[in-house]
């Protein structure tokens, strides 16, 4: 069985984003962030055995972590193809050939019923509100999720979550690490302030 450490250290190795995309504003998840909802996720008796979603999984760090800790499946879904192959790349190399689900769509049309959601969706700092429609896909399709979104969302968050019959569980604060991936970008790291939300199905 891994340890927390452990987790982190195999999660930091799988290949992340080749280019990222500005307009989808996917930028790789911490791997020690990662392990750390993981591990609290598996601690709580939210994965193992458990029907899973990694919603705009990207190349998969949330998905993937979780398959160390024997969930009965995990779907991942995203709607660009590129991070897709990249996500492929990382199961094979994990030898991770089965119990999982890949889908290439638009995350409003992912009506599989599941028992837990990770995501870790767009920001909406491009594209206002993208983060909404993940929550109210996320909140249609299973009773906990576990989804991160910038800190200055907290009355948002609680509020759509209340509005939808959930309520806030845990709430988790990261530093989170955002590395110089487009030309625009100035620093080589740009850290935000983020945080991970449990909800739980009233």
């Amino acid at each position: 069985m891994f340890s927390k450490k452990q987790l982190a250290v195999t999660l930091s190795r799988l290949q992340s984003f080749e280019k990222p995309s500005v307009r989808l504003e996917q930028y790789p998840t911490d791997s020690e962030i990662a392990a750390e909802i993981i591990w609290f996720a598996y601690q709580n008796g939210d994965v193992e055995k458990k029907t899973i979603a990694d919603l705009g999984c990207g190349t998969g760090i949330l998905g993937i972590g979780t398959m160390f800790f024997s969930p009965k499946k995990v779907y991942f879904l995203d709607i660009d193809e590129i991070p897709l192959k990249r996500l492929k790349e990382n199961l094979q190399l994990q030898g991770m050939k089965k119990g999982s689900e890949i889908i290439c769509d638009d995350v409003t049309n992912f009506s599989e019923k599941v028992d837990i959601v990770f995501q870790n969706p767009p920001f909406g700092v491009k594209n206002a509100h993208a983060d909404k429609v993940f929550l109210e896909q996320a909140f249609k399709v299973a009773d906990t999720i576990y989804s991160f979104h910038k800190t200055t969302s907290k009355p948002f968050i609680e509020k759509i979550s209340k509005d939808n019959g959930f309520k806030v569980t845990h709430f988790f604060t990261f530093n989170f690490p955002l590395k110089q991936t487009q030309h625009f970008h100035t620093r080589k790291i740009h850290r935000v302030d983020v945080g991970c939300w449990r909800l739980q199905k009233l």
